[in-house]
């Protein structure tokens, strides 16, 4: 009868260890998906701001070209067709 009273307690704290242990990392794990959110949306703000510098570079690139630098004239010229090529397209599905 000892030996089944023991074992219940033993089982009981081995319960008790477990769901702490469960609660612990169950908390932990709330905490690092809330930093792998704040970390992805961190992210996402960086290649917005990225995606926006360089889009402000190109077109630093092509005003200095226009401006009469001699450099980077053939980068501004493809620019320049790749928008009138864009502009076309939109042209063709406003009249379809």
């Amino acid at each position: 009868m000892s030996n089944t009273i023991e074992a219940i307690h033993l089982l009981q704290d081995k319960l008790k260890n477990l769901l702490f242990n469960y609660e612990f990392l169950k908390s932990e794990n709330e905490i690092l998906l809330q930093n792998t959110n704040e970390l992805q949306h961190q992210l996402i703000e960086k290649e917005q701001l990225l995606a926006a510098q360089k889009k402000q570079y190109d077109l630093l690139k092509i005003a200095k070209t226009i401006d009469g630098s001699s450099t980077n004239t053939r980068d501004t010229k493809l620019k320049i067709n790749a928008l009138i090529r864009e502009i076309d397209k939109c042209i063709i599905q406003l009249h379809e």
